[in-house]
């Protein structure tokens, strides 16, 4: 039996592959649900995501498992209007006539930015198509000091670097350019008359998880339980002990997949991730009235969150029974921040007194229900030297023959976190497992 610690995508990716293959395997969930971040609220129609969540045009992974599992003429691709907030104002950001306006850039400022998302540089006049193809090349230099060489000191100061202290807060000079750049490849397709293509499942996540577990088999599935000990002999993988309310098991396996966060492997194994990683506090609030018509709104000014996203903008709010679905969400890079220390009720005064204070307008009874969800690694700083410090799929040198990693610490989770990412790492170790045991 193959063992795999975790029952996000990652984990259960990892074992629909293997099963497709004709191996056994059970998946070991130690908390009552499945499906890690892509965990879901009930509404008043469709279940939403505890975290905001959309596909962008480059993660074809994704689409490709949910035609694998009959869910193809579910994934629809609608425009994700995008904003951003200074001194007061609302800036739409999504066409180039809407670019072209925007009032904190010069027209050199945004000609500079368009050729580097285009991955086009243009220093010396001559253009090289080819300049940013290499992301380990900009592995150790700081996001400021490329950003300000190949655009414009005021592409930094004033678009990118209030995207950055939104992100990653007190941590934003330790990310490197090779992230940035990665960032900007990350995103999707543009429609230059519209904007964004941004992709969301008919009934949201929760579908294509369920297809995942049915795929694997309900029967191969065990929540509630928490595997806390892997033991080698002779330098191979041997059994994983498991703790469940119903008292302690020991299971003989070929093979185990750490798909959980990295201290989980520490705590098995003893190998040690160098990697830091950030925590998310996301709201979800339930309005009788929209705040706004965008989707998603970046903030310039240090307001006490990073973001807003109003999930109703881009999917019809008919599927929620009728009501306006705002996501209000914030990074922090540890718990000694304010926010984190914060009680559920203390967030939604001291984000909701921001909201009012952008959004004069904005009647705040109109908030019917506010939910908070909390995850205190929901995902990497992506500081200079970051390749150096991934987590490798197969652990047989580090640790034992037989011992694989698919969490969020994987070189799929590079340049940015996503499910997609999940489902990548899953079959980058399903597929290691079957030649091993071939």
């Amino acid at each position: 039996m193959i063992g795999i610690v975790g029952g996000g995508i990652a984990g259960l990716a990892a074992a629909y592959r293997l099963r497709k293959r004709g191996h056994d395997v059970r998946v070991f969930e130690a908390s009552d649900s499945l499906g890690g971040l892509a965990a879901t609220y009930e509404t008043n129609g469709d279940d939403i995501e505890r975290y905001y969540h959309h596909l962008s045009k480059s993660e074809e992974t994704i689409v490709e498992l949910a035609d694998e599992l009959g869910l193809g003429d579910d994934l629809e691709w609608r425009i994700g209007k995008n904003a951003y907030y200074v001194d007061g104002v609302v800036h739409p950001l999504d066409t180039a006539w809407q670019i072209a306006a925007y009032p904190h850039m010069s027209l050199y400022d945004k000609f500079r930015l368009g050729m580097l998302t285009l991955g086009i540089d243009v220093r010396g006049g001559i253009p090289d198509f080819d300049a940013y193809e290499e992301l380990a090349e900009y592995e150790h230099t700081p996001i400021e000091d490329f950003v300000v060489e190949h655009t414009t000191r005021g592409v930094y100061d004033n678009f990118v670097d209030p995207l950055l202290d939104g992100k990653f807060g007190e941590r934003k000079h330790d990310v490197s350019a090779a992230w940035f750049l990665g960032r900007v490849r990350f995103r999707g397709e543009r429609d230059l008359l519209r904007g964004e293509l941004l992709g969301y499942f008919d009934g949201g996540f929760a579908p294509l998880i369920d297809a995942l577990i049915e795929a694997v088999g309900r029967e191969n599935i065990q929540t509630g339980s928490r595997v806390t000990e892997l033991d080698t002999e002779g330098d191979e993988v041997d059994t994983i002990t498991v703790e469940t309310a119903e008292g302690t098991e020991v299971h003989e396996v070929d093979s185990v997949v750490v798909a959980a966060m990295p201290n989980v492997l520490e705590d098995l194994t003893g190998f040690e991730c160098e990697i830091d990683f950030q925590g998310a506090v996301c709201g979800l609030a339930t309005m009788s009235e929209s705040l706004m018509d965008t989707y998603w709104l970046n903030i310039a000014h240090d307001a006490p969150f990073g973001s807003l996203i109003e999930h109703t903008n881009f999917v019809p709010r008919e599927r929620y029974g009728g009501d306006h679905l705002l996501y209000v969400a914030s990074y922090v890079q540890g718990p000694h921040e304010d926010l984190w220390q914060m009680t559920d009720e203390e967030v939604e005064d001291v984000w909701f007194d921001e909201i009012e204070d952008m959004f004069p307008d904005f009647d705040r009874s109109a908030v019917e229900e506010f939910k908070v969800s909390r995850n205190p690694r929901a995902g990497p700083v992506y500081e200079r030297g970051y390749l150096d410090l991934v987590v490798p799929y197969d652990l047989a040198d580090d640790v034992a023959e037989g011992v694989y990693y698919a969490g969020m610490a994987s070189e799929a989770q590079y340049p940015e976190r996503s499910l997609n990412g999940g489902i990548v790492a899953g079959y980058e170790v399903a597929d290691r497992i079957s030649r091993r045991l071939q």
